[in-house]
């Protein structure tokens, strides 16, 4: 009989733990609800004054209470939103899309990341977003419209990104015809200098052979001067031998015995 009580205590003591267990796990889950929705309340009072920033800090609170907040997500997208904070924005409407508990909780957040896209430029996958928001809630007007207002935007930058891309190619092959006279004249240039260096080296040598050639003269002409010189002299010395005007030195000669 001593053993059942003891037993009988230990089941009461295990059961008496899992309960509170249990109650403390609900006060705490209840603490953190009413915390998420205190903070959501709070962003929401600060999105109507327009103060988006406090907004964003409050929505985010909320999510650090519960991260599976599917109005805490959306509205932060909003807060992102009108800070234009467009990425982020996106990231976060892209998120809550895989939390949407409705069509029509998931046609608002495809709309809202369309309209992100849209405000990022990236008008191909805001297109996208569109027409998943209209998948959910084929009436929305005004998906409609943003959907047809996309389509304006996307031929837009289309035809601008052609525009662009030609005036690249046609900037492209002035420059290269521009470098191609360059390198043309560059070239025209050193075969002229060339030319014209040639043309001095030739020159120079005809200067160089012509003086030489002047030179040969020169001595040729002085050469026949100097004969010319002698010659007279030596008639003229012959002309006073004959005339006794010059004597001959004298040597004395002995006599060989």
């Amino acid at each position: 009989m001593k053993e059942n009580r003891q037993l009988a205590i230990g089941n009461w003591q295990r059961k008496n733990s899992i309960l509170f267990l249990l109650f403390f796990l609900f006060s705490f889950s209840t603490m953190h609800a009413q915390q998420e929705k205190k903070y959501i309340k709070e962003g929401n009072k600060d999105y109507e004054n327009k103060k988006y920033s406090d907004a964003e800090k409050n929505y985010s609170k909320a999510l650090n209470k519960n991260k599976d907040s599917y109005k805490g997500a959306f509205n932060l997208g909003d807060a992102y939103y009108k800070q234009n904070k467009f990425e982020e924005a996106a990231e976060q409407f892209q998120s809550i899309t895989h939390k949407a508990t409705s069509k029509d909780t998931l046609s608002k957040a495809y709309h809202n990341l369309g309209n992100s896209l849209l405000k990022s430029k990236k008008y191909q996958d805001a297109l996208e977003a569109y027409k998943n928001s209209l998948k959910n809630n084929p009436d929305d007007e005004d998906t409609r419209y943003n959907y047809s207002y996309a389509q304006q935007m996307l031929k837009q930058q289309q035809q601008q990104q052609k525009q662009d891309k030609d005036k690249k190619d046609n900037k492209d092959k002035k420059d290269d015809k521009k470098k191609d006279q360059k390198d043309k004249g560059d070239k025209d240039k050193k075969d002229k200098d060339k030319k014209d260096n040639k043309d001095k080296q030739d020159k120079d040598k005809d200067n160089k052979d012509k003086e030489k050639k002047e030179q040969q003269q020169i001595s040729k002409e002085d050469a026949k001067r100097i004969l010319d010189a002698l010659q007279n002299d030596e008639k003229n010395l012959q002309d006073k031998m004959k005339k006794g005007k010059v004597k001959g030195t004298k040597a004395k000669v002995e006599k060989d015995w």
